[in-house]
């Protein structure tokens, strides 16, 4: 099995890659995972990865598909693999199709976690630790002195303008999984698991 999981910041995207590579003996590919250990064992695509990384851009693309490239030639992969954090454009997208195509790969599954803005600001804004927030605050969540609401927002906003032409070329080649995100991770889990079989 071949996936892709694809969902805004704070969708559950990491929560439900370990849960179906755990139940589908699969390989977990985190973009993210594979850039930290490139750049720490300093090998040649890390050391390109590395002035994006530290400075917050994103990698470029030739740089990202060669780091697929060889990781997906891993014997891990041959068993099967869910790619987290890639990829991220509709480019990607394509990007990856052709490289699957070279390795006598396909995809089986992009595996979309649909999750509403407000839960997906709630959850993020959770995750960074912010404070409650005061009913009786007469301030709104976008106006505190701390900068993160904004910047989870952002993040929100990149994911729309990105997200949304993956989902159109992934639903055009019908390899498209939409799943509600907004429930118990064990229901969205069960609920991927019926889809796929």
């Amino acid at each position: 099995m071949r996936l892709v999981i694809l969902g805004g910041p704070g969708a559950g995207k990491g929560t439900q890659a370990r849960r179906l590579c755990h139940q589908l003996s699969i390989s977990e590919i985190s973009t993210g995972n594979v850039l930290r250990k490139a750049i720490a064992a300093q090998t040649d695509l890390g050391l390109q990865a590395q002035p994006y990384v530290e400075k917050g851009e994103l990698v470029p693309d030739e740089i990202l598909i060669e780091f697929m490239r060889q990781r997906l030639l891993q014997p891990d992969a041959a068993k099967g693999w869910l790619l987290e954090g890639y990829p991220r454009t509709a480019f990607q997208a394509e990007e990856l199709d052709f490289l699957l195509e070279d390795l006598n790969q396909q995809l089986d599954w992009a595996i979309y976690l649909e999750v509403p803005e407000t839960v997906m600001f709630n959850r993020s804004a959770r995750r960074s630790h912010l404070p409650e927030e005061n009913p009786k605050d007469s301030l709104p969540l976008g106006q505190r002195p701390d900068d993160r609401p904004e910047i989870v927002q952002r993040r929100i906003d990149l994911f729309h303008e990105r997200t949304v032409p993956i989902l159109e070329y992934y639903g055009y080649r019908q390899r498209l999984l939409t799943i509600n995100g907004n429930q118990p991770p064990e229901q969205v889990q069960h609920e991927i698991l019926e889809r796929l079989s």
